[in-house]
Order: C-alpha cells, then structure tokens, then sequence
C-alpha cells in the first residue's frame, strides 16, 4: 500500500478563466477557484500531507493543474513534457522544486509528450493513457525510465477521455474505480473494478490518500460505492476547476 506525505500545489492565477476547455458549463469565476483550491488543501492536509503551495504562474492559465507536468514516485520524479503546445512552459523551475525531495529526476523528451493525467499507479505498476496530450513515444520512454527503477508500466488506448484518469482511478487493494467504457478493458481484467453511474462519471477521477478517498462533491451514488470497498471518504467542490476539464488528482502532486 502506497503511503502519501507530501504535496505540492500550485495557487491559480488570475489568468485561469483562460485555461484550455471542452466543457459547456461556462467560465469559471476566480475567487471561487481561490476559494476551491483552499477547501481542496485542506483535504490534502486532513488526509496527512505536508503541503507546499506554490505561487501562481499568469503567463499559463492551466498551470493549477500542476500535476499534468511531473510524475512522483517512491524512487524518482519525472518532468514531462505537455501535449498541449501552451502548457510545454508550464515545466520551468519544477527540477528545481522537485531537487528539494527528489535525488533522482528524469525527462520526457520531444517528439514524445506526456502528460501525468494520463498516468495511474496502481502499487509498482504504471497505467499510462495514449491519448491527444499523452503520444506513444512519451509513453514508452516512461515505461523506460520506470523500469530503471524496478517499476513497471504499460499502455491504455483511450478515446474519449482528455486524460487516463478522467476515467479511472486506483483506490489500492487492487480497487479501480473505472467508468463503464473503461471496466471492459483488459488491462484492468485482474483488478476488482467499482463502475461509476454514466451520470457521475466525472467522480471517477477521486483521489485515494492514506485511508480516506476525496471524492467531488455532488456525486453521491460514487461515494456510497466507495464506502462499500471499506475506505473513509470526504467530498470537495471542484465544480470550477470542471470547467475547465480538471478533476481532483489534477491539482496537485503527491508523494
């Protein structure tokens, strides 16, 4: 079982009305987001997290979503390198905040991209989404560099999904909370698989953290699955970061 004790957020920035979208929900509003991103910290904290908060980044809109641009493991961190073309500069300055906990760090390099949405740990095994922000090429430079650190990783085609885990997340114990169009995969065929209501499918990014499970706040039916596996829940409201495509595992990095 995967222990977490750390975290890094980043603030968002004014700029984040203009962050990337496929949803027809609207802008989001900023000091909402402001008040969102606080209630979101203190989960992360309630669940045992030291966490550190970094200042916004106005120049990317979409750089909240700072677990897009680097991987964590318990052996190393690696900085990806973004499919969206207005989110590659999002990766400045993360070496140097990840030296300060990490003593081996590793890249994605063009023309692969990667992007950490699309990757889901599940114990020593890697899940990596090949999606529109996630190519082949990134991907398998990342099974490389895990298997340098005795991890293992394989590949999920996606259709449909902006990331991996806009559809699945891994709650431990061999548990994935998946959406009915991932269930039926094979790679998931091993793992005892929780299949969110069509209607809730976007709780199906919750976030799994020391015992306790976030869940976005609105989805009821998936909390109450969730609770079925023995795990604690708590619900936050992400409903602005939504939005603009994000979920819960989408707003921090954690370790």
């Amino acid at each position: 079982m995967t222990l977490f004790h750390n975290a890094i957020v980043r603030r968002p920035g004014r700029s984040v009305v203009n962050g990337l979208s496929t949803s027809y929900s609207g802008f989001p509003d900023y000091e909402e987001c402001l008040r969102q991103h606080s209630e979101y910290i203190a989960r992360l904290v309630e669940c045992g997290l030291a966490v550190r908060i970094i200042d916004p980044d106005e120049e990317f809109p979409d750089s909240v979503f700072i677990e897009d641009v680097a991987l964590c493991t318990s052996r190393c961190a690696v900085i990806t390198n973004p499919g969206a073309p207005s989110r590659k500069g999002e990766i400045a300055g993360m070496k140097n905040i990840l030296e300060e906990y990490f003593e081996n760090i590793e890249f994605i390099y063009d023309p692969g991209t990667l992007e950490a949405g699309d990757i889901m740990m599940a114990g020593d095994h890697f899940f990596i989404g090949i999606s529109e922000r996630t190519n082949h090429n990134g991907a398998v430079q990342l099974i490389r560099i895990l298997q340098k650190y005795g991890f293992t990783g394989s590949l999920v085609p996606l259709s449909g999904f902006l990331h991996l885990k806009s559809g699945a997340s891994y709650l431990e114990n061999n548990v994935i909370l998946v959406t009915e169009e991932l269930a039926g995969i094979k790679e998931f065929e091993s793992y005892r698989r929780i299949i969110v209501p069509y209607n809730e499918r976007y709780a199906a990014n919750s976030l799994w953290l020391n015992g306790t499970v976030i869940v976005p706040d609105g989805f009821p039916e998936t909390k109450r699955l969730i609770e079925e596996t023995g795990c604690d829940t708590t619900v936050t409201d992400v409903s602005e970061f939504k939005k603009l495509d994000g979920g819960l595992s989408c707003l921090s990095l954690r370790f």
